[in-house]
């Protein structure tokens, strides 16, 4: 399959998702998870980017991230930590070959009630992969941070959460997050939602529109509809998805598309 174009809009904010290499279960130990993570505030310490949430699963990850306008900082993040954390496997496990594969998908998300949709499903990752039953229940995402739960070493930007949120404090964000996550539980759990990995924008229809048209000729081959109560700009390449065997089934990826950067 063909590698997708890059693009960059200054100022978006970006749901990542990349996958390891050929559905292996290379992040299957917390140590590796750890290491990722550990990348991921290196990374956020070197280049000043603002990362809104996480989550590392068993064989891929989600970084929830607001660009500020310089074109090579979330490139250069992804490719520090994604670089830093293979790097160190294939030499702790005298292997050789890819740890990540080459394409990385991203969507801009519309901030405010979008934003939040999406941040809650990035912590309810697990929850739907029967791992655990509560997002506080898995240490390797954001979800202890955003609740406050974590002081040292911390890698989201809550004030620039509490911003894109559209919120007051953040002490807000805390009440209004947990309840979120708990009406989730109650209701959307174990329901994926492909238009957070699957699509080029989500957001109200004059927010994707917008994103039509500030990708030029590359969005103009791409359709806009309506799912679940937002509107999404479609990706124009065939969808690559993941067959799993039945006993991966519990841990398998939930993102089906991966695609080349965005910037």
């Amino acid at each position: 399959m063909p590698r997708a174009h890059r693009h960059f809009i200054p100022g978006y904010i970006w749901h990542i998702t990349h996958r390891c290499h050929k559905k292996e279960f290379l992040l299957k130990f917390a140590h590796d998870r750890q290491r990722f993570i550990h990348w991921l505030y290196q990374a956020r310490k070197r280049f000043d980017v603002k990362i809104l949430n996480y989550a590392v699963t068993s064989n891929h990850v989600h970084i929830l991230v607001k660009d500020d306008g310089e074109k090579n900082d979330i490139p250069a993040t992804i490719q520090l930590v994604a670089g830093r954390t293979g790097q160190e496997y294939n030499t702790r496990k005298h292997r050789k070959g890819a740890f990540w594969e080459d394409r990385y998908h991203a969507t801009a998300i519309e901030s405010g009630s979008h934003l939040r949709r999406c941040l809650t499903y990035i912590d309810l990752n697990m929850v739907r992969a029967g791992a655990v039953k509560h997002p506080a229940d898995w240490s390797h995402g954001g979800y202890h941070e955003i609740q406050g739960n974590r002081c040292r070493n911390t890698i989201i930007d809550l004030d620039a959460l509490v911003d894109a949120l559209e919120l007051d404090s953040v002490e807000t964000l805390t009440k209004s997050h947990g309840e979120w996550v708990e009406e989730a539980l109650n209701t959307e759990a174990q329901q994926r939602e492909d238009i957070w990995t699957q699509t080029v924008a989500v957001g109200s229809s004059e927010f994707v529109r917008r994103t039509q048209d500030a990708l030029g000729l590359k969005g103009r081959s791409r359709d806009v509809a309506e799912i679940d109560g937002a509107f999404v700009l479609r990706e124009g390449q065939e969808i690559y998805r993941l067959d799993f065997e039945a006993e991966n089934r519990p841990i398998a990826s939930k993102n089906r598309y991966f695609w080349n950067g965005f910037c």
